[in-house]
């Protein structure tokens, strides 16, 4: 069977693209998304069940509302239904639901299927054939959220994400086990590194799907997207757009860069759902003349019908448990927002707005509809974007009033007409992007929080709100992930909503016992990690590595960021995802003054804090390096345990110096920026002169301290229960130049267990599972993250590895050494 073009298939497939996805759910309002090829006004009953089993016939919420056709044959809606009558759902349950759809003879099932698409599609563990869910638990000791990130369809490694089909199936009848909650940490797709037929089939679905073919701003004329190859990308995205994925001597990077907004489109539906993907793409051999070319392009084939092949898992267990998302710079292109010189060399240029506004309206309609319904309500500035994307298609990418209001309410700024490069204003002491406009449109806000009966969880936008500092001799420099007004829109606002138990309830308030924020990207990263930036910096390369994404890249950001969650709570949980490997780290905090708040009594009492950091990356994109980092090779170098200490003015320090002819002591100069942050180690040195820095008397004492401790994971664990679907999905795993190099020694030696079992990272494609253990006794509360990944060393078998964080509230350590007491 050879290539077949969407047009052609188009009319056997079934009415449903991609989903059911269930989105945002609370006690009184669900909401699921579901991507079709005709309108439709969708009709949405939820259901309590008996034990999952039975369903009860009359429902206890129901909505419908109106497809948005974003194209001719693509109508895209989020419904979210409300209580009937006083009832709401409650903990404990497992509830069912099930969607109607307007003009179309049958439900669910049948949408799912059709008679000419060679497919039993199931979206439930049930005989009831409907998809099922459970609310958050009121006992955190039962409460389980999965969170993971980077899913790249031709990335290294078997998809890790269907793995979690497998653990929903052994406890879909369990309210209490079942996980509740999903959330997906960054980089859902990728719109820069796009393997070379899949961009040749999302091009042609995209195409197919609008109905029209997009006019894209090359130089002085227009290129249709099918005029633009896969594979031949690289060199248009550089110098049309701006862009940056290709800058570090890979242009394969870029070379088949995402670029019209039906390919922005099709990728959500190709990496959601089987229906768009075709049986079969063309051999190597027809579409490229180089044999090397040719060979490429049959690998990457491989490794994208391996990742189709277990699709019906990801499409099902996005329909059964609640699912959240944030963007990460992927979503949109590699590197998006990273430091004021990228905003002005992409957005400066029509491809790169004319790009980055296609896929933040894509990131809209697919991912952030679903987190925030209430913003596409009548009247909401989601629903006036989706409008306003339906003229856009409408007109076939004509209508200019259409495309500047997409512009403005996805948040792009404008041009200066002076300079031509985008619009910053000042916010505090750093320039952020200008998205006052003059008719009073207001943009899209891409965070949110989600707040059950005793936990909440605050999700951030650190790509759109970032802070970055003043100059023209600091276009490169590190931005503040939030600038002033995002962390007091995202972090001040969020938390002083809802008390906690360690603080006063406000009145009418509710008080959470459990608070998580999602960061994208990380709060501390592995020390080489950090040096290598550091290096990349130093040199002006900061395309490379990233450098200014990781928090502890801006003193005052991570700071502020530490003084304000703890403002308001005693214990945080980081979730975060982004550098391709899993890890948990415990950060303990102690403080007399928070950064920014007023002097106090050098006697006042140090208050304990606690915070860890659970990262789980990727979903599908290990490397080498990842691997390497997964054995007990990086043991070798473990991370070090780091002591910090700050103050809000510069203290007075005393530098000790030791030589054996005499002792010396000198005032240790300071900068004057604040905060002041310095690590404060034992006397050390070499044969000829020791030395020691201390503080000169007890007024200098630090205003806040903290610890940073990276846990051990315990050895693999093999998942327990009926997992025979696993061997079947795997078999494909290997290439046979794999299966022939497993047959060597190194390669045993290689997937040796023993080897495998290192002792802080889990580099191989995973996700985290997060559970609590809490009780009345503070000192025996904890957060445990349980990383998922297959063993190489019998890879049909899902293996577990355990990090248990305690969130024990320590005392103080004894203050640094004083010169004068």
């Amino acid at each position: 069977m050879s290539w077949i073009p969407l047009s052609h298939r188009l009319a056997c497939l079934p009415l449903i693209l991609a989903g059911p996805i269930l989105r945002r759910t609370e006690p009184d309002a669900v909401t699921v998304w579901v991507a079709l090829k005709k309108p439709c006004q969708v009709g949405l009953g939820v259901y309590a069940t008996h034990a999952g089993n039975k369903v009860i016939a009359n429902p206890i919420l129901e909505g419908s509302r109106q497809t948005v056709a974003l194209g001719k044959y693509l109508h895209v809606v989020a419904v979210t239904a409300k209580p009937v009558t006083r009832h709401q759902l409650e903990a404990g349950q497992i509830y069912a639901y099930s969607l109607t759809f307007s003009h179309y003879d049958g439900g669910l099932l049948k949408a799912l299927n059709s008679e000419s698409f060679p497919s039993n599609v199931t979206v439930s563990y049930f005989d009831h054939g409907l998809p099922t869910f459970a609310l958050p638990p009121e006992d955190l000791n039962h409460l389980r959220i999965v969170h993971g990130s980077c899913r790249k369809p031709h990335g290294g490694g078997q998809d890790a994400l269907p793995m979690l089909d497998d653990l929903i199936a052994l406890e879909a009848g369990l309210p209490n086990s079942r996980p509740h909650q999903l959330f997906f940490t960054g980089d859902q797709i990728y719109g820069d590194d796009v393997a070379d037929p899949l961009l040749w089939a999302v091009t042609d679905a995209g195409d197919t799907l609008l109905g029209w073919e997009e006019n894209l701003p090359l130089g002085d004329g227009y290129k249709k997207p099918s005029d633009l190859k896969p594979g031949t990308r690289s060199d248009i995205a550089r110098d049309d757009g701006g862009f940056t994925a290709m800058l570090v001597n890979h242009p394969e990077k870029a070379k088949s860069h995402l670029f019209s907004l039906g390919e922005y489109y099709a990728m959500y539906l190709f990496a959601w759902s089987q229906v768009l993907w075709p049986d079969r793409f063309p051999p190597g051999q027809k579409i490229r003349q180089h044999p090397k070319h040719a060979k490429l392009w049959d690998k990457e084939v491989d490794a994208l019908q391996n990742f189709a092949s277990d699709l019906w898992k990801v499409r099902r267990l996005l329909a059964n448990v609640s699912t959240y998302t944030v963007f990460d710079d992927h979503d949109i292109t590699d590197d998006w927002c990273l430091n004021r010189e990228w905003c002005n060399r992409v957005l400066s240029k029509a491809l790169g707005r004319r790009v980055v506004q296609n896929g933040m309206l894509a990131y809209a309609v697919f991912q952030g509809w679903g987190n925030t319904p209430d913003q596409f309500e009548s009247g909401q500035p989601g629903e006036k974007l989706l409008q306003a994307a339906v003229d856009w298609s409408n007109s076939a990418g004509t209508d200019k009033s259409a495309f500047e209001a997409i512009s403005k309410y996805v948040g792009i700024p404008p041009l200066d007409p002076e300079t031509g490069l985008p619009k910053f204003k000042l916010d505090g002491d750093v320039l952020i992007l200008d998205r006052d406009y003059p008719d009073g449109t207001t943009a899209l806000r891409w965070h949110y929080t989600v707040r059950s009966f005793n936990h909440e969880v605050l999700v951030m936008d650190t790509r759109t709100w970032r802070g970055y500092p003043k100059g023209e001799d600091a276009l490169m420099h590190p931005p503040m992930l939030l600038c002033p007004t995002g962390f007091d829109q995202q972090i001040c606002q969020a938390l002083t909503a809802f008390a906690s138990p360690s603080f006063p309830p406000t009145k009418g308030g509710r008080t959470i016992e459990v608070t998580l924020v999602v960061l994208p990207t990380n709060l501390v990263s592995l020390s080489i990690i950090d040096l290598v930036q550091r290096l990349h910096l130093s040199q002006g390369k900061v395309f490379g590595s990233d450098v200014g994404d990781s928090w502890n890249f801006h003193e005052e950001a991570f700071t502020q960021l530490l003084a304000e969650l703890f403002k308001q709570r005693d214990r945080i949980t980081i979730l975060s995802g982004d550098i391709h490997y899993s890890c948990a780290v415990r950060l303990n905090y102690w403080f007399r003054r928070h950064f920014g708040d007023a002097p106090v009594n050098p006697d006042t009492q140090e208050l304990p804090r606690v915070l860890a950091q659970l990262t789980a990356s990727a979903f599908k994109n290990a490397e080498w390096k990842t691997y390497v980092a997964h054995t007990k090779l990086k043991s070798i170098f473990p991370e070090p345990v780091q002591e910090w200490a700050g103050w809000n003015e510069p203290p007075q320090l005393i530098e000790i110096q030791v030589t054996p002819q005499m002792v010396r002591m000198l005032d240790v100069e300071l900068p004057e920026r604040k905060p002041t942050i310095r690590s404060f180690k034992r006397m050390s040195g070499t044969e000829e002169i020791a030395w020691e820095i201390v503080i000169k008397d007890r007024n200098s004492f630090p205003d806040w301290r903290y610890r940073i401790d990276w846990i051990k994971r315990d050895p693999a664990q093999e998942l327990s229960g009926d997992l025979k679907s696993i061997a079947t999905s795997t078999q494909g795993l290997s290439s046979s130049s794999e299966r022939k190099s497993w047959q060597n020694s190194v390669s045993l030696i290689w997937r040796n267990q023993w080897l495998q079992e290192g002792e802080e990272i889990v580099g191989r494609n995973n996700f985290g599972l997060i559970t609590f253990k809490w009780s009345p006794n503070q000192d025996n509360k904890a957060v445990i993250q349980e990383v998922y990944w297959r063993s190489p060393w019998e890879p049909t078998r899902i293996v577990f590895s355990r990090y248990v964080v305690p969130l024990r509230l320590l005392a103080p350590p004894p203050p640094p050494k004083t010169f004068a007491p």
